[in-house]
């Protein structure tokens, strides 16, 4: 069997936010107890992680890093039509991850106890992200 559902998720600016309840719902309402989930960002200026969940500053170190790595307004980068974010965004989110693949086990993602699915905003203003779904298995 194969279920697939669509989540929007507005975030405020660059950042991370949990959507591991989210997920955690489509895979329960699929009601398989077996299988994969596969969660995918459509856009290219945000990601996905899976990360630590207990500890924030874990994620603002993430970010940190990014900032330095890949910093906005950087002169090297010819791709600025929506500003010195734009490019920068793009490289973040292809050093990052587009899509997660989790297993499903007693139908639930069987993450570690200190994981969480976070979608990885790099763009500097809000937006409405579309995060698709998609349960396989028994």
């Amino acid at each position: 069997m194969v279920i697939q559902q669509r989540l929007t998720v507005a975030t405020r600016g660059r950042g991370t936010y949990d959507i591991s309840a989210e997920v955690a719902r489509v895979v329960r309402e699929s009601r398989i107890e077996t299988g994969i989930c596969q969660v995918f960002v459509h856009h290219t200026s945000a990601s996905l992680i899976l990360c630590e969940n207990a500890d924030p500053t874990v994620r603002r170190d993430l970010e940190a890093f990014l900032a330095r790595l890949v910093p906005d307004g950087e002169p090297i980068f010819d791709h600025t039509d929506e500003g010195p974010d734009d490019m920068p965004a793009h490289v973040r989110a292809i050093l990052t991850k587009m899509d997660l693949t989790l297993p499903v086990t007693s139908g639930r993602c069987a993450l570690g106890t200190w994981q969480g699915i976070y979608l990885y905003e790099h763009r500097a203003r809000a937006h409405r992200r579309t995060v698709t779904v998609t349960v396989l298995g028994d």
